[in-house]
């Protein structure tokens, strides 16, 4: 049964009940608009003319056609947002899970994003394995982009297994996308001069460039070892009986979090996707970002462990009793900026037969040839309860 459509105004500044105020446009419920299934939710501002500094925050329920619905608004001024960001939910999560966020982020940076809240992994559908999620969240920014084609940039920010089908989909998405450059000609040539054109290429992530690359709470080596799920207490028996039964809760999705997946003989699938392969480039869609930032829980997290959420060996975590000391950012206890692993220690390809003791230093020598920024924080959700992290998120925000 569909449900009926629904636009939600958040208003700041002046009465939204003010002479002028742009109407909120509604959508009949069964409105046949040209938008594949579970599209998700966007928010986006809509700003009055100078004299008038209301602002509105809008969520778009998946059926709303929200490109007619921004230029109704705007009132005349069409001042439009020129960066999306993908918000992409966790398991058994759904779109909900980063309606603060997402409002907070349009809120703060209007006129410069438009946020969408991936819904076509939601529920259990989020067992269905990271590959499948992945190339569904794929197809479902592409669309996103057809929507909104004066967007010119594109970033994520994903929570808990979303980060996995996130890599995952970019990986889908990147091209190098050719352009026109100019190259000077050679110097010993009478014509030094002049310039001449030359094909250059691009990283491109949807045909949009990438900015970034945002992960909170995520299993980037997952669930698989010592500690890296807490709520086992690092007890041996219980981890080795987790790995073998996580697919009778999780699906696909838990298989490939334990590491136990075989398809087709291959590696398992988190290990793969540290590299490039010949299908899908992974790892250079992940360096095509100009930040990767790794949120990471130092404590209290039962579900995610802080090794495989911020990608660091266990030696390499930092003291786990250390106390904020930033006012502003108080849930924030250690930020930690990106460092690129030695030449010697990058791993130039995953190969064929790894032991499974050895997959863990795998994927952190694989996922760490590009850098990431790591920023630890007391335990947190992304409701306003981590309001400061979602702040902290907004405020390092590269646009």
């Amino acid at each position: 049964m569909q449900m009926p459509k629904r636009v939600i105004g958040v208003h700041v500044g002046k009465s939204r009940f003010q002479s002028g105020w742009p109407k909120v446009l509604s959508v009949p419920a069964n409105s046949d608009m040209d938008l594949i299934p579970k599209l998700g939710k966007l928010f986006f501002v809509s700003q009055q003319n100078k004299t008038n500094q209301a602002v509105e925050v809008i969520e778009s329920d998946n059926n709303v056609s929200c490109k007619d619905g921004f230029d109704a608004m705007s009132a005349g001024t069409k001042v439009q947002p020129d960066h999306l960001v993908i918000m992409v939910n966790g398991i058994i999560g759904s779109a909900a899970d980063w309606g603060y966020a997402a409002k907070q982020f349009v809120k703060r940076l209007p006129d410069k994003v438009i946020v969408h809240c991936s819904e076509c992994n939601s529920a259990t559908l989020t067992f269905d394995g990271v590959d499948r999620m992945g190339e569904r969240l794929a197809e479902e920014v592409m669309a996103i982009t057809k929507r909104w084609p004066e967007v010119s940039k594109i970033s994520f920010v994903a929570h808990s297994l979303g980060g996995l089908v996130a890599r995952y989909a970019i990986g889908r998405l990147y091209e190098n996308f050719p352009v026109i450059g100019l190259s000077g000609s050679n110097g010993n040539d009478a014509s030094n001069s002049e310039q001449c054109h030359e094909q250059l290429y691009e990283a491109r992530i949807a045909g949009l460039q990438p900015i970034n690359f945002i992960t909170v709470a995520t299993p980037h080596l997952g669930s698989r070892g010592h500690r890296q799920l807490p709520l086992l207490c690092g007890l041996p028996f219980l981890e080795r009986s987790a790995s073998q039964t996580a697919h009778w809760i999780a699906g696909r999705s838990g298989k490939h979090l334990f590491l136990t997946d075989n398809d087709d003989g291959e590696t398992p699938l988190l290990l793969r996707m540290v590299n490039d392969s010949k299908d899908i480039k992974f790892i250079s869609a992940l360096g095509s970002f100009k930040r990767r930032v790794a949120y990471a829980n130092a404590n209290y997290d039962h579900m995610v462990g802080w090794g495989t959420s911020s990608i660091r060996r266990q030696h390499e975590l930092p003291n786990s009793n250390l106390l904020s000391e930033d006012e502003k950012y108080p849930h924030i206890v250690y930020v930690e900026q990106g460092q690129q692993e030695a030449d010697e220690a990058v791993q130039k390809g995953t190969p064929s037969v790894v032991a499974p003791e050895d997959f863990e230093e795998e994927m952190i020598r694989g996922l760490t040839q590009k850098p990431w920024e790591r920023v630890d924080v007391k335990s947190y959700w992304l409701n306003s309860d981590g309001a400061d992290v979602v702040l902290h998120m907004i405020d390092n925000f590269l646009l």
